[in-house]
């Protein structure tokens, strides 16, 4: 890659894990917090809401707003889409009761420029090396989750809930001056209509957008319930928590690393990839039992969240490179803001879904539903296509479209 184009694909990456921090931040201090202190927090369906929130408005705004980016370009779409998202944090870290956090969070949400970023990381890169940079773009996620779980309770110590929503738009507003003076100029494209009907019929990228829909479906409803679990079984306030979910996600980091490494080298990516759905499974299944004692044990639920976050990690990484390689060449971008659009579903489906039922049915039924999730993913990935190792070759040769 030259350095024009790493400097785009980082940069981008850097803006795509801000984006999602804005999301991830709440997850592991928000449940505790609002019950506590928001008028109304004391609903676990509002609060699945307000967590959900963001990802239900993204879902209807990244296609719309990757078109806009088409006709009048990449740049004044994510500069626009960033301040939206930095208005809707101001409003959401001066709320005092749980409606006015929602509607914060749709706010955040309807600044959806997850499209417009892939769009403009396939301008600015030539297309033997779009898949890296794609690949930048899907770890920066599984960073950006890692991070928040480290540095939220902390943050939440120091500045509280109304800090971290404030700090977010902050960071939002300094990405636009990135975004304006860091991140390269792309040769503007026509705009030309997307291929939706292609795309749907696809079944490899039917198998991917399941999957993010059902990994990140699963992951807000899971950290409905976690935080709770670990005050209870470990006696840690919301404030303590990084000292659980800092050694933690380091460990998940060095653990995911060798699988993905060896299965792109092998050419045994489709291995490693049901190995970590199958992984998931078991740390679903594992968090169920364990919650269904009287008294859950600390050590145990921490190498189950172990295993969730290797998991994790490795499927986040993978799967927008995967969608970058399996696309038809003439549609990704419309592939693109499908995959987009799925995994915003899964988020807001998480936190409606998994405040309904711990409020309803107990926190085990989301382990469950979780649990029935990850099967059915893992028998629609285990006749997905075994890519084959990539090369220098490879590359020259494959012909892509400009992915817009």
């Amino acid at each position: 890659m030259t350095r024009a184009e790493v400097r785009a694909g980082v940069s981008l990456a850097l803006i795509f894990a801000l984006r999602m921090l804005g999301l991830f931040l709440v997850l592991p201090v928000f449940a505790v917090h609002a019950k506590n202190h928001l008028a109304g927090g004391g609903d676990a369906a509002l609060v699945g809401l307000a967590m959900g929130a963001m990802g239900l408005a993204q879902a209807f705004f990244h296609i719309p707003l990757g078109i806009a980016s088409d006709r009048y370009g990449r740049k004044p779409v994510i500069v626009a889409g960033l301040a939206i998202f930095a208005l809707g944090s101001f409003i959401a870290g001066g709320a005092d009761n749980i409606y006015a956090v929602i509607g914060g969070r749709i706010l955040q949400g309807v600044g959806a420029i997850s499209a417009a970023v892939m769009a403009l990381v396939a301008d600015t890169t030539r297309e033997e090396h779009r898949t890296k940079a794609m690949a930048m773009v899907g770890a920066s996620i599984g960073v950006s989750f890692a991070l928040s779980l480290i540095a939220a309770p902390a943050l939440y110590r120091w500045a509280g809930m109304s800090g971290i929503f404030n700090l977010t738009g902050v960071l939002a507003l300094a990405a636009i001056l990135a975004v304006l003076f860091i991140v390269p100029n792309a040769p503007r494209a026509k705009a030309q209509s997307i291929p939706f009907l292609s795309v749907l019929k696809d079944r490899e990228l039917m198998r991917l957008n399941y999957g993010v829909f059902a990994l990140h479906l699963t992951q807000i409803a899971v950290f409905v319930v976690v935080p709770g679990a670990i005050v209870q079984a470990l006696a840690l306030p919301v404030g303590e928590h990084w000292k659980v979910y800092l050694p933690v996600v380091l460990g998940s980091f060095v653990l995911m690393l060798p699988p993905v490494v060896a299965g792109e080298r092998r050419g045994k990516m489709k291995q490693v990839f049901l190995g970590a759905i199958g992984l998931l499974l078991l740390a679903q299944i594992g968090f169920w039992l364990v919650l269904g004692q009287a008294s859950a044990r600390g050590g145990l639920l921490l190498a189950l969240l172990l295993a969730f976050f290797v998991a994790f990690n490795v499927l986040e990484a993978s799967q927008p490179s995967l969608v970058s390689r399996v696309a038809p060449p003439a549609a990704k971008g419309a592939a693109l803001g499908m995959y987009n659009t799925l995994q915003s579903l899964g988020v807001a489906s998480g936190g409606l879904v998994g405040g309904y039922l711990q409020q309803h049915a107990g926190p085990q039924a989301v382990f469950i539903l979780a649990a029935a999730l990850t099967i059915a993913w893992l028998i629609i990935a285990s006749n997905m296509k075994n890519l084959p190792r990539r090369d220098s070759r490879d590359s020259r040769n494959q012909v892509a479209a400009a992915a817009v």
